[in-house]
């Protein structure tokens, strides 16, 4: 009798799983460099104003109710989508954070009609995405519901790109309350 060994090739490395591994070490770097650094000045070439420390969180506990509500939606959205964006597709579960994300998400959307700080109490350009959520989030919805799956997971994916990472992006600019939260 003779035995054969099948082995089966290895599944190659997911690229969205390479980007979020990325994006994770890059800021627990920062945190590092945040509290190791002796008074914090560790960009100074980036701003000069710029200073690394550990989270001045009571500054978010001193913001409006619709900046706090903003953040916890946000803050769930986040890891909600990441569950969902590396986790298998079209089970109970994947169905289950799926609203809890639209959920979320729709918080992070009606919140921010709330926050008007950036124009002196009028709606800006940011809240062009409030828009564009409000409007995408239910027709990504509306694909799910129809089985049209390769639009739906481009629509959910798009909102969770543009609507969190990018909007995110301009919540830390010299000024904003997160960038005083983690660099001012």
């Amino acid at each position: 009798m003779t035995s054969t060994s099948t082995s089966r090739p290895s599944p190659p490395i997911d690229r969205r799983f390479l980007l979020w591994a990325g994006g994770i070490s890059a800021a627990l770097t920062l945190a590092m460099l945040a509290i190791a650094a002796p008074d914090g000045r560790l960009l100074d070439w980036f701003h000069p104003h710029v200073r690394l420390h550990l989270p001045e969180l009571w500054l978010i506990g001193a913001a409006s109710p619709a900046i706090q509500l903003h953040l916890v939606g946000v803050a769930a959205a986040l890891i909600v989508g990441v569950v969902l964006l590396m986790a298998v597709k079209g089970r109970a579960m994947h169905r289950v954070l799926g609203w809890t994300w639209v959920m979320a998400m729709g918080l992070v959307a009606v919140s921010s009609l709330f926050i008007r700080m950036v124009n002196h109490g009028q709606l800006s350009w940011l809240h062009l995405f409030t828009g564009w959520t409000l409007i995408a989030l239910p027709i990504g919805v509306a694909f799910a519901r129809t089985h049209k799956v390769r639009l739906h997971a481009r629509a959910m994916t798009g909102l969770f790109v543009g609507g969190l990472v990018v909007a995110g992006l301009f919540t830390v600019v010299p000024g904003r309350l997160m960038w005083q939260v983690f660099l001012g």
